[in-house]
Parts: structure tokens; sequence; C-alpha cells
């Protein structure tokens, strides 16, 4: 297994992706987010997905060359419409004029409409915390979850992300998961490498709990803790979809199929600018001094640091060199 600096990762993929018709411009926004997904092993967000992105912009399921159109229909509302392109680069349109207006009223949304699939969506509110604001994102994806004692899929995986800032341009907390007990690229992998899945992740088509990975795919994944999860997760979708005017999860088609309508997924984010509480920094200080009293206990994202280099499976940075060789 080779290790690859990420330098080397994201020429690779910004190679990759120009060469199979994506612009320059959004294919190193998401050649960013893919360098960062592989810095901290998230691999189902990483090189993983590069040759998806390739196939789809041949077949011109992502718009490569789309150039996404920001506006802001109320002084603190933004709108950015990504053509059925990229998300990364439709949130790098959106995030300047969101800050300067949570700056400016408190609260502010970033709502990012029609794009493909965002993969990580913490690395989109790490970039605003970093900035210097909480941040909320929420984003939903193909129908995979029925609701708890259904058997037809309604809601994607729907992800939450949380992302809050130290105050010295760092983060005090970060979290980003799916609703369901497990993201659905956990039983795909699992599906090509021949493995079973722990029981309690997914049903098959009868409703019945399964170790196949196989049998989850057909049937439904779990939302987190029942119905508090199913919450959640239509939560995501309501505002997702609701309030980007993209698509319903029910209506979105398998990811990584190669042809088939654009994703047209939205994403939405709540930024908050933390200085309009008095004490913000030392209530969060207090906070993260009672959850690490105990040894071995720590706030979420805590001490994250990505690596460099990564490990990269021989298969993967094959297929991945191959693709920038167009």
């Amino acid at each position: 297994m080779p290790q690859v600096s990420l330098d080397e990762i994201e020429r690779v993929v910004l190679t990759a992706l120009v060469a199979h018709g994506a612009d320059t411009f959004p294919a190193a926004e998401v050649a960013r987010a893919v360098r960062k997904a592989e810095s901290h092993g998230n691999r189902i967000c990483g090189l993983y997905y590069l040759e998806s992105y390739c196939a789809q912009l041949l077949t011109g399921r992502v718009k490569g060359d789309a150039v996404p159109l920001a506006s802001a229909p109320r002084p603190a509302v933004v709108h950015v419409d990504a053509g059925f392109g990229f998300a990364q680069p439709a949130f790098a349109y959106g995030l300047a004029p969101a800050l300067d207006a949570a700056r400016q009223f408190g609260t502010a949304t970033l709502a990012v409409a029609h794009a493909h699939t965002c993969t990580s969506l913490g690395y989109f509110t790490e970039q605003i915390a970093r900035a210097g604001f909480v941040a909320i994102g929420l984003t939903n994806a193909s129908p995979i979850v029925a609701p708890p004692g259904g058997k037809t899929r309604v809601i994607g995986t729907n992800p939450i992300a949380f992302s809050v800032p130290d105050g010295k341009g760092g983060l005090a907390m970060q979290f980003d998961q799916s609703t369901t007990m497990v993201a659905l690229g956990k039983i795909t992998m699992a599906k090509a490498a021949g493995t079973s899945i722990p029981e309690g992740w997914a049903v098959d088509k009868d409703g019945k709990p399964t170790t196949d990975p196989e049998a989850a795919l057909a049937g439904s994944l779990v939302s987190m803790g029942g119905y508090k999860g199913w919450g959640f997760g239509l939560m995501a979708e309501v505002l997702a979809a609701g309030m980007t005017g993209s698509v319903l999860s029910q209506d979105v088609k398998p990811l990584k199929a190669p042809e088939g309508p654009h994703h047209d997924l939205g994403q939405y984010y709540i930024i908050m600018d933390p200085v309009v509480s008095d004490g913000f920094v030392e209530r969060l200080e207090r906070i993260a001094e009672a959850v690490s009293a105990d040894e071995g206990a720590r706030m979420p994202g805590q001490g994250r640091v990505g690596a460099d280099p990564v490990d990269v499976p021989d298969a993967v940075w094959a297929q991945a060199l191959g693709l920038a060789e167009g």
C-alpha cells in the first residue's frame, strides 16, 4: 500500500476531473475536498468517489462546466443555485456573502440548491467554524431508510454536521454523522469486500434484521436510536429539500450510478455569530473542561489531526492514476 502526499492526491484528482470534462475551478474545489477526506481517513468521501465523479462527468449526470448563481432573496438569506454541478464550488460561491450576512445580523442561512452530492458535510461546516462562526449543516440523499415499523424507503441517510469555533481559528467541537446507524458507504464497501455487517445496521426487504450487505442494500438502513434518529432524518429532509427547492430523497436515483438524472440535492447551513452572546467562549471552555474531566473523554472532533502522507490501497491509487490519464 503506497504512501501518497496530500499534494499529489489533490493534483491527481484535479487532473482526472479536468480530463473527464470538468472546468478547472470546480475540479479544484472537489480536489480540495477529496484531499481533506483522505487526510482524515474518510475513504468513503475521498478517492473512493473519484471514479463515480469522472463517469458522471462523461454522461452529463453532473455538469462539470456549471457556473453557480448566488443570490440574496432576504438580507440574511443566501441562496446558491449549483446548476446541477458539484456542491463544492457552489458552496464556495455562497460562503463569503453568507458570513458577511451573519456578521451583520447575527444569524444567516446558506442554501445550496440543485447540486451533486456533497459527500462529507463536515468539510463545509468546518470552513464556517474556522472563520469564527457556529455552523449546522444538513443534506439529504438517495432513499435507503424506511420509517421505524415500515418497509418503504422514504429518506436517505440524511447527515447532520455541527462545527464550533474555538476563538483561535480552530475547532472546539465538530461532528458529522448520518442519521442512520451507519453511512451507506460502509454497507457498499462491505459488499465490495465480501464481508458481513454488524446486526442492527440494516433490515432486509421484509423488515427483518440482516448481516448481509446485499440484503441490506435491497432493504433499509436503520435510523440511529429508532424514532429519535428518524426524527432527525426527517428534519434534515425538510430543510435540505424544502428550504433549498431541491429534490426529495424519495426521488433521488442511486448516487453512484453512472447514468441517470442529476442528483439535484440540497444542502442547508445555519450560520451563527457567537459574539452576539456574552461569554460564549468562556461557557464553551467550561463545557469542554467538564467533558474531558474523565480520562479518555473529549469533545467530538477534539485533537483531530490530518495525516500527510496517507496510505492509499494499491487498486485505488492505480485507478486514480488511470483516471488522470483520461
